[in-house]
């Protein structure tokens, strides 16, 4: 079974972040030791639209030029009408269980990061998400902090 690590927000705020904090430097070297190492890094449509927008709405063009090319570097995993089904189900689930991930009224990125992960399961691959935040993505499939992967 193949590894595949999914990219959540943070790191890839971090790996876009052109300025070189220390956290953004872990992080960069961190990714660079995914690829090294064999893995399949995927950067999914819903990560690639949350930090977009926010760098759009910002006027940060450097930070633009950085998510670009890392999206032509790595795998690119878009959303489908079978992705936005599972993410409504997945988004129904866990309120029905009195776990949200998300207020009522917001789209609910966490959801549909998830059900992008979980389509992968399906066609046997074994994935992990990366993320600063396992515990809305934990709910719905393997997911762990980028420094612990």
């Amino acid at each position: 079974m193949e590894k595949v690590i999914m990219l959540d927000s943070s790191p890839v705020g971090l790996i876009t972040n052109p300025k070189a904090n220390p956290l953004a430097k872990d992080c960069q070297q961190w990714f660079y030791t995914l690829l090294q190492r064999k893995y399949k890094v995927i950067l999914p449509e819903i990560v690639d639209y949350e930090i977009r927008r926010e760098l759009l709405r910002a006027n940060k063009l450097s930070g633009l030029t950085r998510l670009d090319q890392l999206k032509s570097e790595i795998l690119y995993l878009p959303i489908t009408t079978e992705i936005m089904l599972k993410a409504a189900e997945l988004w129904a689930k866990a309120r029905q269980q009195g776990k949200p991930t998300a207020d009522n009224q917001a789209l609910d990125g966490d959801v549909i990061l998830a059900s992008q992960a979980l389509a992968l399961k399906n066609l046997d691959y074994e994935v992990i998400i990366a993320t600063s935040n396992k515990k809305h993505l934990s709910l719905f499939t393997e997911a762990e902090d980028w420094q612990n992967i």
